[in-house]
């Protein structure tokens, strides 16, 4: 069989399993949710409410049937595209995912391109001196951003950059003496569409802190990776023959090595995907940034089993299709995988 065809076949295999895994996914939350404590109707009501009242909205959102109905209902509208209606204010799910889902967007993006920069940064300094000072805090460097708590680095951020010295917005996602910009929820791409550069720079000011904090948290893994497996091809015998060649190190580094040492650091910004929203829930909570994260939250906090479900089974078939889009992306450009 040739490399073609092996690849086809893993790259079905893969896809074929991106519907199992969310069917899992989905059936786990949804079970999860039942058997938390709490009651979404005392969510709603309050636990004063009549007993009368409790039964007509229980019997109203579905509450009452069979956990097996519910899970059947709950499937068979989720292979259609519906979502559901929030227990809350009886808004599509699909709605609020749209309304929310941008700005984490916007956020998680702009935090990955300041964690793969500060990452390059970091992970080539002390290449060439393995065990020197720079070497030191480069490995440093990466073992605190790893190991700080993503809301207590946050306060601290906002207490010095914002409380402090006053230099950027302690929260928010827009000035709100400004009119947001319409279009497709995404304000700094839709400020450039429109020209309102004023918008544009406060869209700008708002997004500073929160993307500099998470990117720098999660900068910690791209540097590590990229010293570590720069490090190991430098010892690879066709940099010993380069080096014997008389090219020079930053060439061997730059033309030879470093594309190489790539390969495994795409896999990791896959993987880091799944960090970026876990950590985005923290960060999101903290600057009150109206994301999806935060919008989770407040629907965990509700007992909103309609609006969690939604929002879990919509973040986790983005995290599957980022993670299997990167495998395939490896698999076909890395001849020395095997499938």
């Amino acid at each position: 069989m040739n490399r073609s065809k092996e690849l086809f076949k893993y790259s079905a295999t893969r896809l074929a399993l991106v519907p199992v895994m969310l069917w899992l996914i989905s059936s786990l939350v949804f079970l999860l949710l039942r058997v938390a404590p709490g009651d979404p109707v005392d969510a709603i009501l309050g636990s004063r409410a009549d007993e009368i009242a409790r039964e007509a909205l229980r019997t109203k959102l579905g509450l009452d049937e069979p956990l097996l109905q519910q899970y059947l209902k709950f499937m068979f509208r989720l292979i259609q595209g519906d979502l559901g209606e929030a227990l809350t204010n009886q808004e599509p799910v699909i709605e609020i995912i749209k309304k929310a889902l941008p700005a984490s967007l916007e956020l998680g993006i702009s935090s990955l391109i300041v964690a793969i920069i500060i990452g390059f940064i970091v992970g080539l300094v002390g290449i060439g001196q393995s065990k020197g000072k720079a070497d030191l805090a480069g490995r440093i460097y990466g073992i605190a951003t790893y190991a700080l708590p993503p809301f207590w680095a946050a306060m601290v951020v906002q207490l010095i950059f914002a409380v402090l010295l006053g230099w950027l917005p302690v929260g928010g996602r827009f000035p709100p003496s400004l009119i947001q910009p319409e279009g497709s929820g995404f304000l700094i791409l839709d400020s450039i569409q429109t020209a309102n550069w004023t918008a544009l720079q406060g869209a700008v000011r708002h997004l500073l802190l929160p993307a500099l904090t998470l990117g720098t948290l999660l900068s910690g893994i791209f540097s590590r990776a990229i010293k570590l497996n720069l490090e190991k091809i430098l010892k690879a015998d066709y940099i010993e023959a380069s080096r014997s060649r008389g090219i020079s190190e930053s060439q061997i580094i730059f033309r030879h090595a470093l594309p190489n040492a790539l390969l495994p650091v795409l896999t990791i910004a896959g993987i880091t995907v799944a960090s970026l929203i876990g950590g985005a829930l923290l960060i999101e909570v903290t600057f009150s940034w109206p994301g999806i994260a935060m919008r989770l939250q407040e629907a965990i906090n509700q007992r909103d089993y309609p609006v969690v479900q939604g929002i879990v089974v919509v973040v986790a078939g983005l995290v599957v299709f980022v993670s299997v889009f990167v495998d395939l992306l490896i698999a076909s450009i890395d001849p020395r995988i095997n499938y």
